[in-house]
């Protein structure tokens, strides 16, 4: 967790369907969590590079490109390569999760993430100690 006097982790969360990114912000304010949307690959990869996020929870498709591109892009900043990713996924083919790991992500999600799971691996993700 970055230490820039910040009290809540922040979480950068992409995804074409405004329904995950609501369902997202819900779920992440309750636990706690700062949550910053975008809805595609650019407006991330601009938000990490104005607010970097501790965490970037991204779905697979975004308007225009991969999620696994935009991730590895995003990555690929200085000071974001420790930044730990969640791939969200409709779908949990064997493919997409071989994939989603061979490139950086930590975990792959079916859609919509049940939240307790949701904030039990982000807190994972992040080191945070003991169960909410």
């Amino acid at each position: 967790m970055k230490d820039s006097g910040q009290s809540r982790p922040l979480v950068l969360v992409v995804d074409h369907q405004r329904e995950v990114l609501d369902e997202m912000t819900t779920v992440l304010g309750g636990a706690d969590f700062g949550c910053r949307c975008c809805t595609t690959a650019e407006e991330a990869i601009a938000a990490a590079e104005t607010d970097p996020p501790d965490l970037i929870v991204c779905g697979l498709n975004l308007h225009g490109e991969n999620g696994l591109d935009t991730c590895r892009r995003i990555k690929r900043r200085p000071g974001m390569e420790d930044v730990p990713v969640m791939l969200l996924s409709g779908t949990q083919l064997p493919d997409v999760i071989r994939r989603s790991h061979d490139d950086g992500c930590i975990y792959c999600l079916r859609k919509p993430p049940a939240p307790k799971v949701l904030i039990e691996l982000i807190d994972q993700a992040l080191g945070v100690p003991g169960a909410r």
